[in-house]
């Protein structure tokens, strides 16, 4: 009873503004289912009882429809399956699916995904088998979320048998689509080697490989060390016609970035300014994360500067970065300024970091600051309000 309260509390406080404007009737639907997946979303992120999380999506009745929903049944799942709930996860989908008043291979494709977030693939399958028997067609498209659905459990194995075996099987051709999703299996499987095979059958089926396609390739070599293949792949981009573009090069500064190699993410940063290419807000993302892991904090600072100078927008997890290790580095004049950004936009890092910026806020006698911070925290996030009020109150005076 108390969740429920919960939950239609959060509901009409989001009704409010609905229930004074000059909105359409059906519009107005809309918006308030809207808000009530944006109220379970909330809900939801904030439970730690995995029971309590399904009982929030069955009251809410979400459908697959909307995409908010979809969100909202991701991270249930993901709840369930922290928790090691898989019969919680099979009851809830299943239920879920018996609940649907129009079934399609779009709903069913969704389920299928789900299967494997909870990391049970043979459900998924068995999902799969009895698509006939629901009275819908099986696909490709859903071919490629059963083998989306391998890939986000980890099985990596069952996803090469579904590949080889399902097409013949079932009478369906993979697409490029299928391809693609294959490739980032391998690649994630650390079988990126296997990408020549998968490129060669494209080839033999005359389905042209995409800028997905060597991306997707170039990253799995890049991660296994294998730089001979990173230029093959470059050099097969020409054959099919294919330029690097920004998100070749992205793919390409993050892998670097990620080895602790961003000195040369760097160069090879500076070789795509010179030909003229615009780097977009993930380009600095990926090298001011590459540069701060590696203590550079000077130049993930300069890269920020550049970054903003150029109108670009940096994303959230770009801002908590620089103000984990700014903090982490004692420069806590440079992580105040950037979290004073970041929060501006209504992003706040988490606990941990924030704490840690009030924390050297104080030890450079900048309590008014440290304050303000925590003012600013507690109206962002109530539910804490309590934790930051004690940490306030050990302030100096």
């Amino acid at each position: 009873m108390a969740l429920r309260c919960r939950l239609r509390s959060l509901i009409i406080q989001r009704h409010r503004l609905l229930s004074t404007s000059n909105l359409g009737s059906n519009s107005r639907t809309r918006q308030g289912s809207k808000e009530k997946a944006r109220a379970a979303l909330s809900v939801i992120c904030s439970e730690q009882n995995p029971e309590r999380v399904v009982d929030i999506c069955r009251s809410t009745a979400l459908s697959p429809e909307s995409h908010l929903d979809r969100l909202a049944y991701s991270r249930a799942i993901s709840k369930l399956r922290e928790s090691n709930n898989h019969e919680g996860i099979r009851a809830f989908i299943k239920d879920s699916i018996e609940q649907l008043t129009c079934r399609s291979e779009r709903f069913v494709s969704h389920f299928i995904v789900l299967y494997g977030q909870g990391g049970l693939v043979n459900d998924a399958v068995k999902l799969f088998d009895e698509m006939p028997e629901m009275g819908i067609e099986r696909n490709v498209k859903t071919l490629n979320s059963l083998v989306t659905s391998c890939i986000l459990a980890g099985e990596y194995g069952e996803m090469k048998r579904v590949f080889s075996e399902f097409p013949g099987k079932y009478g369906l051709e993979p697409n490029l689509d299928t391809y693609n999703i294959v490739l980032k299996g391998l690649c994630k499987s650390g079988s990126a080697n296997e990408a020549h095979s998968i490129l060669a059958e494209m080839e033999r089926k005359r389905i042209k490989p995409n800028t997905t396609t060597f991306a997707t390739a170039i990253g799995g070599f890049y991660e296994e060390g294998n730089y001979i293949d990173v230029g093959k792949m470059i050099q097969l981009m020409k054959k099919y016609g294919i330029e690097p573009g920004m998100s070749i090069y992205n793919v390409r500064i993050q892998s670097l970035c990620k080895l602790k190699r961003s000195a040369e993410a760097k160069a090879l940063f500076d070789a795509l300014l010179s030909r003229g290419m615009k780097p977009n807000w993930a380009t600095y993302g990926h090298l001011i994360y590459g540069f701060c892991r590696e203590g550079k904090l000077d130049v993930a600072k300069s890269l920020y500067k550049e970054m903003v100078d150029r109108g670009l927008q940096p994303e959230a997890q770009c801002y908590f970065t620089l103000v984990y290790y700014l903090c982490q580095g004692q420069d806590f004049d440079a992580a105040l300024g950037i979290c004073k950004d970041c929060m501006s936009k209504g992003w706040v890092p988490n606990i941990t970091t924030m704490k840690s910026l009030v924390d050297g806020l104080v030890r450079i006698e900048k309590v008014d600051d440290a304050r303000e911070i925590i003012r600013r925290v507690k109206e962002k996030f109530s539910r804490n309000a309590d934790r930051w009020s004690e940490i306030e109150a050990a302030l100096p005076k």
